[in-house]
């Protein structure tokens, strides 16, 4: 699914991006798979250098959700070095659909 928004940066996320790519999570207070979902990006960013996972709080950042067209939480997008959305995906992921979705943002 193409994105609203094709480029994600600092100014918009609150966060630096990673060196080689960034993982960023939409969650919100209550989603237990969001709880999940933090857990293998943080696993996955802790194992490839250069890669950072932000979270953005979706009740926080409605703004960002309606751009994003984000649809519920988690919401999982996979940026390259620019910041250019390379994956997006909802709901909880596997590891390996993390790690996969890594090789293409790395290239």
């Amino acid at each position: 699914m193409a994105s609203v928004v094709e480029t994600l940066g600092p100014d918009l996320l609150g966060a630096e991006l990673g060196a080689r790519a960034t993982l960023v999570q939409f969650s919100s207070a209550f989603c237990q798979p969001c709880r999940a979902t933090r857990r293998v990006l943080e696993d996955v960013a802790g194992m490839v250098e250069g890669v950072a996972h932000v979270e953005v709080d979706a009740e926080s950042r409605l703004d960002l959700v309606r751009r994003l067209e984000v649809q519920g939480t988690p919401t999982v997008f996979v940026l390259d070095a620019d910041g250019r959305v390379v994956r997006r995906a909802g709901g909880q992921p596997r590891k390996a659909d993390v790690i996969a979705a890594l090789g293409e943002a790395v290239r």
